[in-house]
């Protein structure tokens, strides 16, 4: 694992793609691990590639504190819906943004960070999903998909600014 620096952060975020989980280390331990979903497309960094990209990035932003499980994101904004069967049927073809969301930031430029390949604004995230669409596969569009309440879980263990390392 290449880090910017000569050693990895005490605490940040590992994400797998060969084994689909995210892991919460801190102080070299696992304290958290917990299922994702990530790109249909594999791994990539360009704008369109929907793609989720590799290295090291930051959470940039927390949003969405205090909003209910299953709360509806619609340009990081809650709409006021929850999501339901009715809204599922109504809308069949969106790629539904729930619960809570980090939104990340590349650290490595050139790679995640800056022009056709940044990161932050290809706007990943790590997203409370549709329960029903976890099932250990890859299925995103770029993004990193969690469980709704994973995902609430791991945004109130996070600060903004924690480091996240996403790799094969």
């Amino acid at each position: 694992m290449a880090y910017l620096s000569s050693s990895p952060p005490d605490s940040f975020i590992d994400i797998a793609i060969a084994s689909q989980q995210l892991r919460l280390i801190e102080n070299q331990q696992i304290i958290r691990t917990y299922p994702v979903s990530t790109a249909q497309k594999g791994l990539g960094e360009l704008k369109g590639s929907y793609c989720t990209p590799r290295g090291w990035h930051k959470i940039r932003a927390k949003i969405g504190a205090g909003q209910p499980l299953n709360a509806v994101f619609i340009g990081r904004r809650a709409t006021g819906e929850i999501y339901n069967d009715t809204l599922k049927q109504q809308h069949p073809e969106r790629d539904w943004i729930l619960t809570r969301i980090l939104w990340l930031g590349g650290l490595e430029p050139g790679r995640n960070r800056y022009g056709n390949v940044d990161t932050a604004w290809r706007y990943i995230y790590l997203h409370g999903t549709p329960d029903e669409r976890m099932n250990g596969l890859p299925e995103s569009h770029g993004c990193i998909r969690m469980h709704n309440a994973d995902i609430a879980d791991l945004f109130d263990c996070v600060e903004a600014g924690i480091c996240v390392y996403i790799h094969e």
